[in-house]
């Protein structure tokens, strides 16, 4: 697994955990939170980012999935693919009573661009 350092994403308010995960296989690379739990969200997760990227790939759209939102009862489960390589994502489980989302979404776009993933 990679050493990556989540502390700038552990700062949000309601964080949970967060992982940089591989689109085709949903392997975690790198995370941060309780393993079994991170692992099995991540593996389903990719699985719902790859389809959706076929679905706008199918549709012929000049377009990309920059982030998704899937929205628990008491959870935000955010996914990006990196832009500089869409093949793998961040993800970042956040606690919906606490978390602000905007400030969530502007934080992992932050990270990605702060951090080598390669």
């Amino acid at each position: 697994m990679a050493k990556i350092e989540f502390s700038e994403l552990q700062n949000l308010d309601g964080y949970v955990a967060a992982a940089l995960v591989d689109v085709e296989s949903g392997m975690l690379m790198a995370g941060d939170g309780s393993a079994i739990y991170l692992e099995l969200s991540a593996a389903g997760d990719a699985n719902v980012l790859k389809t959706k990227m076929k679905v706008v790939d199918s549709l012929g759209f000049e377009d990309f999935v920059e982030d998704m939102l899937i929205t628990l009862s008491k959870q935000y489960h955010l996914i990006r693919p990196l832009e500089t390589n869409s093949s793998i994502f961040l993800y970042l489980i956040m606690d919906k009573a606490k978390a602000n989302l905007a400030m969530a979404r502007y934080s992992l776009r932050s990270f990605e661009k702060s951090v080598d993933f390669s």
